[in-house]
């Protein structure tokens, strides 16, 4: 072997920093419709049901779900870097459909798009990066990679409010999407390296036992996996709802555009830049701790939202769920990447975020519906008890010693 392969953090931090750059705008890509989309889908389309706007979320959900499945499969027969490239290419149309839709199902199918994008860039981003650290820097590799990832979702979500706010609701907004498309297509192409290569060369050496299933082994057979999976999807169950009730909640307070984007950006910005510490933290310390502290906070703070109005708690409630998360995120990948054999890593991990990017899906429609019977508070208070409740089960299911 060549010292071209050979694994580590140090050893590839050219090709590891410009993957991180690669997911800062895939991140970015979803930011720009963290905090405009309530008030675009009710200003443009006259659309105000609460299970009608989170329709999009729903869209999303599912499409990334599957192609991150089919991403984890693939990328061994076809190579990450094609797979990602391929990513882009559909990202590319969405702002251009958001711009022009004449109707909501356009918002609708360029949610798909961008679904069937994000599963293919992120996932290719996150098998690409462990890839290339090997066994030592995976947690820290997984905060970097989704520090990137999110702390972008919250700059742009904050810019594309100030936009919003400042010249109107559309189509300014959205040319942030048109850049960041084009360039992350275009550095993708140029710079990002296949890194199969290095699979190769730690399955040499792994002597992590191979899963006979790995779908079912993820999905609810093996403990740690399992109880993974089952976290990860209530992670972004309630992330699906804080994406689109949180605005909604912000609006009848009467926040404008500005301020609405500063609460919303709050969360995934601490939730990206809180994983710069805790996915080192995850190489060193318990990783079932982490992710049973991390479930409970976020279930705690949502349960919170429903009776604080003050801009000051709000936007520290934001704060509370973004660390929250930010304990969970890269923990789950790095015991994810632990638990499993380099061979069967990819496949692995794209189950895993199947099920966790049907949690969007889940947590609109639920949401959304209890929203609509019972009042946005109920459906609030709801997903934070289904959180407490995922972080008891990793307290109780998962094994001691991750």
């Amino acid at each position: 072997m060549t010292d071209s392969t050979t694994l580590g953090l140090r050893e590839n931090w050219k090709q590891f920093t410009i993957l991180v750059l690669v997911n800062a705008f895939v991140g970015g890509m979803v930011g720009m419709e963290r905090s405009i989309f309530p008030e675009f889908a009710k200003v443009e389309f006259g659309v105000s049901s609460k299970t009608a706007i989170l329709s999009f979320i729903t869209a999303f959900g599912i499409t990334k779900a599957i192609a991150n499945y089919y991403t984890g499969r693939l990328a061994n027969r076809f190579g990450r870097k094609n797979l990602l490239l391929v990513g882009w290419l559909f990202a590319i149309p969405v702002p251009f459909i958001l711009i022009y839709a004449p109707f909501w199902s356009w918002v609708i199918f360029a949610n798909v798009l961008l679904g069937i994008s994000q599963g293919l860039t992120w996932s290719s981003t996150v098998v690409m990066k462990i890839d290339l650290v090997g066994e030592k820097n995976r947690g820290l590799a997984m905060g970097l990679n989704e520090f990137a990832g999110y702390f972008a979702v919250g700059l742009v979500a904050f810019f594309t409010g100030y936009v919003a706010n400042a010249y109107g609701i559309t189509p300014y907004p959205f040319y942030i999407g048109i850049f960041l498309s084009i360039a992350g297509f275009i550095l993708s192409w140029v710079w990002v390296k296949d890194t199969r290569i290095f699979v190769q060369k730690e399955s040499v050496t792994n002597e992590t036992t191979q899963l006979g299933n790995i779908f079912l082994e993820t999905t609810i057979k093996n403990k740690t996996l399992s109880s993974v999976t089952q976290a990860g999807m209530v992670n972004n169950l309630n992330d699906g709802m804080i994406w689109g009730l949180l605005p909604i909640v912000l609006l009848s307070l009467n926040y404008n555009n500005e301020n609405i984007g500063i609460i919303t950006a709050i969360y995934p910005t601490v939730w990206g830049i809180g994983q710069l510490f805790t996915g080192k933290m995850s190489d060193h310390y318990s990783k079932k701790n982490m992710l049973f502290w991390g479930m409970l906070l976020q279930g705690v703070a949502i349960i919170l939202i429903p009776f604080n109005d003050g801009f000051f708690a709000l936007a520290s409630i934001s704060g509370v769920l973004g660390f929250g998360t930010a304990l969970v995120y890269p923990t789950f990948l790095a015991t994810i990447a632990q638990a499993t054999s380099p061979l069967q890593r990819a496949e692995s991990i794209g189950t895993f975020r199947l099920w966790r990017d049907l949690g969007y899906a889940i947590g609109a429609v639920l949401s959304g519906f209890t929203a609509d019977i019972f009042g946005i508070e109920y459906a609030i208070i709801l997903i934070g008890v289904i959180t407490i409740i995922s972080s008891l089960i990793i307290k109780v299911r998962m094994p001691e010693g991750l």
